[in-house]
């Protein structure tokens, strides 16, 4: 099939297997609750916002995937968009891997999005697949840093550490998901790549091993992720906000 003939159709494929230790014992990070709603759901919906997106994966843990399926036919989900839910594995890598299994065979351009990001507009969502549909091979939202960064040389917990250099700030980004890409692409990355917490962290990572290049868009402070319990109550006040502005 020629580039011209291709469907450019794009599933976000969502890993939420994980449990989520830093928010502290209870249920796994993807279904706390923010304004009363699971934030696997706020995710969800985040991605189908997006007009371009008509098919949502989300990877549930192995135990939990009817809970979950549960879950996305209580809440109401845009009709334009299909959602699937499939089990996940031990590893985030396994659970995306799996995710990309489950994909019909006309899915072009896929979105992996954080389940812990519930809050990225969908003007992000819809500049990282325009990327990607312009012919980037992989593209990550991102945002400048404010804090000056230093490289140390680790150390015992707590510990002084020694700084190694300061890397010039202007050059760096945070990122953000949902990232996209060419399936192709990531499904190599995924056939030849190991996340392994050094050279390759995330699924762009992964391509950037390929020696692929990846681009970055402006991402969004909204995008941001909900680790620890402060995060929780900056995600419940950003609900608050646009409940006041527009009635979200």
């Amino acid at each position: 099939m020629s580039d011209e003939s291709r469907p450019y159709r794009t599933a976000a494929v969502i890993p939420a297997a994980g449990r989520g230790v830093r928010l502290g014992p209870g249920a796994p990070k993807a279904l706390r609750t923010l304004n009363g709603t699971p934030m696997l759901i706020h995710a969800v919906r985040a991605m189908a916002a997006s007009r371009a997106v008509s098919l949502v994966v989300v990877v549930a843990p192995p135990e939990g995937a009817p809970e979950v399926k549960n879950l996305l036919d209580e809440h109401a989900l845009p009709q334009r968009t299909d959602y699937l839910v499939v089990p996940g594995g031990d590893t985030r890598q396994e659970s995306v891997r799996l995710g990309l299994d489950a994909l019909p065979d006309d899915i072009s351009i896929v979105l992996v999005h954080d389940a812990a990001r519930p809050l990225v507009p969908v003007d992000t969502v819809d500049a990282v697949i325009e990327a990607v549909r312009d012919g980037a091979p992989a593209v990550v939202p991102a945002l400048p840093l404010a804090d000056t960064v230093k490289e140390v040389e680790p150390g015992e917990k707590g510990a002084p550490e020694p700084v190694v250099a300061t890397p010039p700030r202007a050059r760096l980004r945070s990122v953000q998901t949902p990232q996209g890409f060419d399936r192709d692409t990531l499904v190599r990355a995924h056939e030849t790549v190991v996340l392994n917490g050094e050279g390759a962290t995330d699924d762009a990572g992964m391509v950037e091993q390929l020696g692929e290049p990846v681009v970055v868009v402006p991402g969004h402070e909204e995008a941001f992720k909900v680790t620890r319990p402060l995060d929780l109550v900056l995600a419940e006040a950003v609900l608050a906000r646009r409940r006041a502005n527009d009635g979200f």
